[in-house]
């Protein structure tokens, strides 16, 4: 792996703890007591993830195609994508929320 690969790999974590602690912390302040993760919850996080491996491979190619006389680095891409997939997960948690769908519910 090189310094850039590195840096994605930093940066993916840093996204997926993002994307965790931001949902978590929304059922933290309605519900006291322990959370457990609901189905709906696994395929929300399955689906983020799926997202951010797919930005992992296809964001190099997207820049190059989208900004063919530049040379734009698969490092910034990369990083695009993934904080444009924290931003895309907030709103997807929002309407999953507005529709009663919860991804943790309070234990029982």
């Amino acid at each position: 792996m090189d310094t850039q690969d590195v840096i994605c790999a930093v940066t993916v974590l840093f996204i997926v703890g993002m994307i965790w602690l931001r949902t978590r912390m929304q059922y933290a302040r309605q519900v006291r007591g322990i959370l457990q993760m609901q189905p709906a919850g696994r395929l929300y996080y399955a689906a983020a993830a799926g997202v951010l491996v797919l930005g992992w491979l296809v964001a190099p190619f997207l820049g190059q195609l989208l900004v063919p006389e530049t040379n734009v680095t698969p490092t910034l891409t990369r990083v695009i994508w993934f904080l444009a997939t924290y931003y895309l997960f907030i709103i997807v948690h929002r309407i999953m929320k507005a529709r009663g769908i919860d991804v943790y519910k309070a234990a029982a």
